[in-house]
């Protein structure tokens, strides 16, 4: 065994999966599992559980299932819990968000009627238009915090979990204002203590699962875990986290287009983007200051890929506009709309066009379960903090400080699966091609025995490429 994978600690026992927002997609996600649990569900948009991973070279043929390569907790090892602003259990919560039919989840009624909420953390000012009937009281944050926490001890002990991980699947907050609380940890439980207006429920949740080492993700835009305080926190208890808001519909097509224009030097000259939901997020982005948090996670992927600053006569003055309108016909059944102007060869007008009829939930659901999957999958190997290689599910991936986050879908999915391979020990695919064929036969040639990097070699980002 090499000195990666020895170092993943396998995953024995029960997975307790938190879950702080137990809605749409929640409910979806469980009763997916649940189902899959009895053979009743092909859970399609996993990675974890439909992709294979490509390991050397082509003509090996070693193309595992990622969920064979790497030891990740079984569907039958997850056991459910969470918070939720209403009491429904997870049946009512299914039924309410329409999503599935009563049809389809009615085999596992019994275990989703056994998932109940615990009373949630809530702050209207952070989300005005829902009014919770099933929250937290307490006299200061950091007593919310500590409900939190003897909730996390209770679920473990009573579900005889063994590890934990926890997922922010609630609402978009309204974005904090700057504070020194989200500076450093000191200041951060100061703040909670002082009921500082500036920390709003999710940074609380993520406090509460860093505090634990529990590997925490981020489903929505709000700042959550995103700030100095909670990162210092997360390092110090060895808790990975991940986010900002999954990336399900419209935001999945702009981060797969875009580096198409990229890659083919075609011109962008403006991208409009409309989307049309009725479900409850859809009613919470009617608030114009959910909506900020959520245009902002959206609007930021195309100056990353696109690069303007690098390419200023294709990508220098394109014009961006995004909107989302409440419609509560359509349900979770979400309506993305694209119109995008490009410009090609003597600057002649072309345009793309793109009506994405797409089911958020139906889309968060896979992300959901990868995530948890993931994380906990870190935690065992010994990661901690900020888990770049996770960005693939997320539209505003959380990085380092002194780092742009990379949106470019491909990118992304190269750099998750050969973390994967890192892990387990195996070599990182580039890609180039120039080691592959006898120059002599056109026939396969072993590939050569890595050299160690030096010092210097490590530290710079071009590699030198020499012909076999």
């Amino acid at each position: 065994m090499n000195k990666h994978s020895s170092r993943v600690a396998p995953a024995k026992g029960k997975l307790g999966v938190l879950l702080p927002g137990m809605g749409a997609v929640t409910s979806t996600f469980i009763a997916g599992v649940e189902l899959a649990k009895k053979g009743k569900g092909r859970l399609i948009g996993s990675l974890t559980q439909m992709q294979t991973i490509r390991l050397g070279k082509r003509y090996e043929h070693r193309s595992p299932l990622i969920k064979d390569f790497v030891p990740l907790a079984g569907l039958s090892d997850l056991v459910f819990g969470g918070w939720d602003l209403f009491p429904d259990n997870m049946h009512e919560a299914v039924l309410k968000a329409g999503v599935l039919d009563r049809w389809q989840v009615e085999p596992v009624r019994r275990e989703l009627e056994a998932v109940r909420p615990m009373p949630a953390v809530w702050d209207p000012a952070y989300l005005r238009n829902l009014k919770a009937t099933h929250a937290k009281k307490g006299r200061t944050k950091w007593d919310l915090a500590q409900q939190l926490l003897a909730d996390i001890e209770r679920f473990q002990k009573r579900a005889g979990v063994d590890r934990l991980v926890m997922l922010w699947c609630g609402s978009t907050e309204i974005l904090p204002n700057d504070s020194p609380s989200h500076r450093c940890l000191t200041a951060l439980e100061k703040g909670l203590r002082e009921n500082d207006p500036a920390i709003p429920p999710s940074m609380i949740y993520a406090y509460a699962a860093a505090k634990l080492g529990i590997p925490y993700g981020n489903g929505a835009p709000n700042l959550s875990g995103d700030v100095p305080a909670l990162v210092e926190l997360a390092e110090k208890t060895g808790s990975p986290i991940a986010g900002k808001d999954f990336k399900t519909g419209q935001t999945l097509m702009k981060t797969t287009i875009a580096p198409m224009l990229k890659a083919r030097m075609l011109s962008l000259r403006g991208w409009y983007s409309t989307n049309i939901l009725g479900n409850r997020d859809g009613e919470v982005l009617d608030d114009p200051g959910s909506f900020k948090t959520k245009e902002k996670s959206k609007m930021s992927v195309l100056d990353t890929i696109l690069e303007p600053e690098l390419y200023p006569e294709l990508y220098g003055r394109y014009h961006h506009k995004v909107r989302i309108d409440y419609y509560p016909p359509r349900g979770d059944a979400k309506e993305g709309w694209d119109n995008i102007d490009i410009a090609g060869w003597l600057e002649m007008p072309m345009q793309i066009k793109i009506n994405f009829l797409c089911r958020d939930s139906i889309l968060a659901a896979p992300i959901a379960l990868d995530l948890v999957l993931f994380l906990d999958l870190a935690k065992r190997s010994g990661l901690r903090g900020i888990q770049e290689w996770l960005s693939f599910y997320f539209k505003s991936p959380q990085c380092r400080a002194d780092l742009s986050p990379e949106h470019n879908i491909f990118i992304q999915h190269l750099k998750l699966k050969n973390t994967l391979r890192l892990l387990m020990g195996e070599e990182v695919l580039d890609h180039s091609g120039l080691d592959y064929y006898d120059p002599d036969k056109g026939l396969p040639a072993p590939a050569p025995a890595a050299k160690p990097l030096s010092r210097d070699q490590g530290k710079s980002r071009k590699r030198p490429v020499t012909a076999p």
